[in-house]
């Protein structure tokens, strides 16, 4: 599905905010990770963010209303985009992905969500579309280089390749929701389904002591679930009343480089010559494949 309006019908405010909101999720993650194992911080996060969402969307919505089949369309959507997608993202931070890195993955999930529907579903997909993933793969392995231990080895790489492939299935998994559910009940139904199996996964595999620092762990928590989750889904929701359905692809390209900029604020990394190459590389693909035709995409807040 198309979307004709494009990133500069969009107001800057909102727009701007959402970019800075999206874009500290790829910081907030190792930084959570390194306070808290990976699923238990996953966990909490989607405990909290669905309590506030059910209260937020009770409170504005009334009550649930949405039919069987759409409940459980929206139930396995919500497993796709937030417990898969970011418990392999999160496992990626946890073996040394970083977190310019983890964005340029997700960068390029607009372009793979069209691939993916002209391969699967028979979509038309156009010359610029393939050319402009292709670029952005070339980027991504640019930045990477010639070893992959310092982006988390094979295991990082492995899980954030299957991340962003999650991410895209989970767009595509959108079509099937009908435009009847609450956007907003939607989102607090996919934040509640995450949870549980999350938790489950952090009791079996992490244990009880999977919290190192716990100061740190729920300053992250909170900010993730209110900030991320919320704040995110809200700004969500104004760009895409003034943009339409490919509000979030059309500024999707610009979360690497304002993730580069954060990663150099709160951590201190820097890119060599090679890394800025692949990170330009990759954002003009992904700009490229874009600008002409937005893509539906759910935001991965």
């Amino acid at each position: 599905m198309t979307e004709s309006r494009s990133a500069t019908s969009l107001p800057l405010l909102p727009a701007a905010a959402f970019i800075l909101v999206w874009s500290s999720g790829y910081i907030a993650g190792p930084a959570g990770v390194d306070a808290v194992a990976p699923f238990t911080l996953l966990g909490a996060r989607f405990t909290v963010a669905a309590i506030l969402a059910i209260a937020l969307a009770r409170w504005l919505r009334g009550p649930l209303r949405i039919d069987k089949r759409n409940l459980t369309r929206v139930c396995g959507v919500g497993l796709m985009m937030n417990a898969l997608q970011f418990g392999l993202m999160y496992v990626a931070f946890d073996a040394g992905l970083g977190a310019t890195l983890g964005a340029l993955f997700h960068s390029l999930s607009p372009v793979l969500t069209a691939v993916l529907a002209g391969l699967l579903l028979r979509e038309r997909l156009t010359r610029v579309q393939v050319g402009g993933f292709v670029l952005g793969v070339a980027g991504v392995l640019l930045v990477l280089g010639p070893e992959v231990s310092g982006a988390g080895g094979t295991l990082g790489v492995t899980m954030a390749i299957l991340s962003v492939l999650t991410l895209s299935l989970g767009s595509l998994g959108q079509r099937w929701i009908s435009s009847g559910p609450d956007p907003l009940w939607a989102a607090a139904i996919q934040f509640a389904v995450s949870a549980p199996p999350l938790v489950a996964l952090a009791l079996i595999v992490e244990g009880t002591a999977s919290v190192t620092k716990p100061a740190q762990g729920l300053g992250i928590v909170l900010y993730l679930a209110v900030v991320n989750s919320i704040l995110g889904l809200l700004l969500l929701g104004t760009l895409m009343r003034s943009g339409g359905g490919g509000a979030s692809s059309s500024v999707f390209f610009l979360m690497p480089p304002v993730t580069a900029v954060l990663a150099f604020l709160c951590f201190g990394d820097t890119l060599n010559l090679r890394e800025l190459t692949g990170l330009v590389v990759t954002v003009a693909g992904v700009g490229v494949a874009t600008r002409k035709r937005r893509l539906r995409i759910a935001a991965p807040i």
